[in-house]
């Protein structure tokens, strides 16, 4: 193995926490830069960096963390100066919050994001893995959704997604910078924001309150394990088979809410009601991912379905509900 340096923006939430562990696992030497802003408990973006920091110590690896934004045009490009590999995890995250602050989503997303691309091209890096997310594809017209379909988001996120991902492969086209873009479906795991509907179902079944689902139910979602996301985007250290290409990363296996909701009940507590409420504004009805392109380039194949993907996760909510819980850390 050739240890690399490694940039991981976003690196102390959900995704970019994981990754950041995966890399230091194999001693590599990682540095985060996350803004730590306290859209949820910025304890569980603390224990991401404390995994973090152990792993690397354990392995040989060097571990820095900046408390700093992608905004930052100066501070990106003095990082990205002495580093092999880019992941640019960094986004200001939530359907429903870009919806309420649009200029921010786009100052974050779409701003900050050419600031890591420009560093990037600067410092003739190796290669730039972006995070992009299935909210970029909107509405279907067919399901499940290939690369072709329309790209037509219904939220102000989707739309800053779309952006970061298209400037990445402009970036490639024009400038030659090796950059592959990875169209997330709905992650999830330990560790997670404790704001999604996954994790308020957990959290409420397990304190004997029904979960509550906005909308009737019916909205299915393509849900992939972290570990899948992880391995894939492990390769990319690496592998340059799928440089310039924007690609699904899903699990293949979408279900509706509705019965996501009634899995976790009946896993926790089989006698509580399920509540409707209103659907949310900017919410996607479908998400479903055709992951033909990466298992082509790369070998991509999902390894986590979903109902074995809810029992990990809820057992390991069960074990860390301590910290992780919002309703056990503010009581």
């Amino acid at each position: 193995m050739v240890r690399k340096s490694v940039l991981i923006t976003g690196g102390a939430g959900f995704i970019g926490g994981h990754i950041a562990e995966g890399l230091a696992a194999e001693g590599h030497d990682i540095t985060v830069l996350d803004n730590f802003e306290p859209y949820y408990d910025l304890g569980i973006k603390e224990y991401n960096g404390d995994a973090v920091r152990r792993t690397a110590e354990n392995n040989g690896g060097k571990y820095d963390i900046v408390e700093d934004s992608i905004t930052n045009a100066d501070l990106v490009d003095d990082i990205v100066s002495d580093i092999d590999v880019l992941y640019h995890q960094a986004a200001q995250a939530g359907v429903r919050k870009s919806v309420e602050e649009p200029a921010k989503v786009n100052a974050y997303n779409v701003d900050g994001t050419i600031n890591v691309l420009e560093a990037a091209r600067k410092h003739d890096i190796e290669r730039a893995v972006i995070a992009s997310s299935s909210s970029v594809y909107g509405k279907p017209e067919y399901l499940p959704y290939d690369e072709e379909h329309p790209t037509t988001p219904v939220s102000p996120y989707g739309v800053s997604k779309l952006a970061t991902e298209q400037y990445a492969r402009v970036y490639s086209e024009i400038y030659g910078l090796p950059t592959v873009s990875l169209r997330y479906f709905t992650v999830y795991g330990p560790r997670m924001r404790p704001n999604m509907a996954f994790t308020n179902f957990v959290s409420r079944c397990l304190h004997g309150e029904s979960p509550v689902i906005y909308g009737d139910g019916s909205q299915t979602r393509d849900f992939t394990y972290k570990d899948d996301i992880v391995r894939v985007n492990k390769q990319l250290l690496s592998d340059d088979s799928a440089d310039g290409e924007i690609m699904n990363i899903g699990s293949t296996d979408n279900i509706d809410i509705l019965t996501l909701a009634e899995i976790i009940r009946d896993e926790i507590e089989p006698g509580l009601e399920i509540e409707f409420d209103e659907a949310r504004t900017g919410d996607a009805e479908h998400t479903h991912a055709d992951i033909s392109k990466a298992n082509e380039l790369l070998g991509y194949e999902p390894t986590i379905d979903i109902r074995e993907g809810t029992q990990k996760f809820i057992e390991w909510y069960r074990e860390n509900e301590d910290w992780y819980d919002p309703l056990v850390r503010n009581s």
